[in-house]
């Protein structure tokens, strides 16, 4: 553990110091602004690699995604990050959202942002959209002009599920399937039936019924690594931040009521400020009693799963960068041929199938799996029938997000503890949005603000008050 005795490179540390506990989305948010804010930064990553739940592996030659994660232009937070981190040129974000919606057969529809303002952008295409019946379309209108004047912060919209209310207000099981679930299963991570009203009405409202332009779609054009560990890891450098992968923090190291740093494998690390970034149930489980957070209700958070599957096939089987699926187990397929290391050239494509909530399937083997979605596939895609697949890979999440289930609200702590300068960051905390990567950069921000303003080098309302400080 030399290596933690030995922070700075050699130098001296006159600034102060900030430990970050984490290398995921949220940590990498915090250190980097705790860093541009003056701070020592320190960054501590149990596994061997940055980028936390999002990361790419090399199989059989072929670069795949732990899931297909996409973003908003509401984004704002998670943009900022790219554009931090020098990567948002690696991303693709629609001039205007267009989604087109595949069943069985090949019979697209599509949901397309027209030039109505918000809450009516969607209203052209959704008056034509053919996979819901005349009646469930205006029904599906009406409904989401009553979920727009909710009040997401009332207590009582986090104790019921999305599900009931669409129901209560005319919603059939069809239009619940085709559509409601089409937009908010990819973001909640569970199905109307679970899902929290007061999170889905922040989903919705978020997207939809605020700003036109918010619910355009975005994602990585190349491996997810490329996009945020390797980008991050060279900002981090540039800011003099210190990264050590591999080291496991076992304890948060207190004087009287204020965090003094961290210990790791036995040895002490001091620091002015700590910051946690870890996912929930490690958090629980670092977290001192003092701190005030309830950790069993950190545990009751829960999981939900995101199952991605790469298919490989010797042609090309659609010509859509991507497509939503109804009718079918099939959620979201994108194309990621390019991605994957394949030369368009060679004539073959892959193909990545996003499962959210995917407690059906996680379990699963890859045969049975293959045997499902290869028969579904061709359902969709009519040219897959006459393809032949020729490689299929399954990356599995168990616990890639909070489960987003009524009662959730309380169980989220805000950014500040009862422990003096001991901040928490994460999806899952307290953010006001469902566990996304806008989430967890909002998070990371919000602990450097913390961090930064208890160790005075930020005002409280935000502004340094030192823009230089000397290495």
């Amino acid at each position: 553990m030399g290596r933690v005795r030995q922070l700075g490179r050699g130098r001296t540390v006159s600034r102060p110091r900030v430990v970050v506990v984490g290398g995921g989305i949220a940590g990498l948010t915090a250190a980097l602004a705790c860093a541009d804010g003056g701070a020592w930064v320190t960054v501590l990553e149990a596994r061997g690699r940055l980028g936390g739940a999002t990361w790419s592996a090399r199989r059989e030659g072929l670069w795949v995604d732990n899931g297909q994660h996409v973003f908003l232009r509401a984004c704002t937070a998670y943009r900022g990050f790219l554009a931090r981190i020098g990567a948002a040129g690696l991303v693709d974000l629609q001039r205007r959202l267009s989604v087109p919606v595949i069943a069985p057969g090949g019979r697209t529809a599509w949901l397309r942002r027209g030039r109505l303002p918000a809450p009516l952008q969607l209203g052209p295409s959704l008056f034509r959209y053919s996979h819901l019946g005349r009646f469930d379309r205006v029904r599906v209108a009406a409904g989401g002009l009553r979920l727009a004047r909710l009040d997401p912060s009332r207590e009582d919209l986090d104790g019921q599920t999305f599900a009931e209310w669409l129901s209560g207000n005319g919603q059939s099981p069809s239009a619940v399937e085709r559509f409601w679930d089409l937009i908010g299963l990819p973001t909640l991570n569970v199905h109307a039936a679970e899902a929290s009203l007061a999170l889905a009405a922040t989903t919705f409202q978020t997207g939809f019924f605020t700003d036109a332009a918010a619910a355009d779609i975005g994602y990585a054009r190349v491996p997810l690594d490329r996009v945020h560990a390797e980008p991050a890891g060279r900002a981090l450098a540039d800011a003099r931040v210190e990264v050590l992968a591999r080291h496991r923090v076992s304890r948060v190291d207190l004087d009287g009521n204020a965090a003094t740093g961290v210990t790791v494998d036995g040895d002490r690390l001091a620091a002015e400020a700590v910051v946690l970034a870890v996912p929930h149930d490690e958090a629980a489980a670092l977290l001192p009693a003092a701190a005030g957070v309830d950790r069993a209700g950190l545990r009751r958070l829960g999981s939900s799963p995101i199952v991605n599957l790469h298919v490989v096939y010797d042609r090309p089987v659609t010509g859509l960068p991507f497509a939503a699926g109804v009718g079918t187990p099939v959620q979201f397929v994108f194309d990621r041929t390019v991605a994957s290391g394949i030369d368009p050239l060679e004539g073959r494509q892959c193909l990545a199938i996003s499962l959210s909530g995917a407690d059906d399937y996680v379990s699963m083997s890859t045969e049975d799996l293959r045997s499902v979605f290869a028969a579904e596939l061709a359902r969709l895609f009519p040219r897959a029938r006459r393809a032949r697949m020729e490689r299929f890979f399954v990356t599995r999440e168990p616990a890639a997000t909070f489960r987003a289930v009524p009662g959730t609200a309380k169980l989220r702590p805000g950014t500040r503890t009862d422990v003096e300068r001991l901040y928490l960051s994460g999806a899952w905390t307290d953010t006001g949005w469902p566990a996304t990567m806008e989430g967890a950069a909002r998070s990371g921000q919000a602990a450097a603000a913390a961090a930064l303003t208890a160790i005075g080098l930020e005002d409280a309302d935000g502004r340094r008050r030192r823009e230089v400080i000397p290495a």
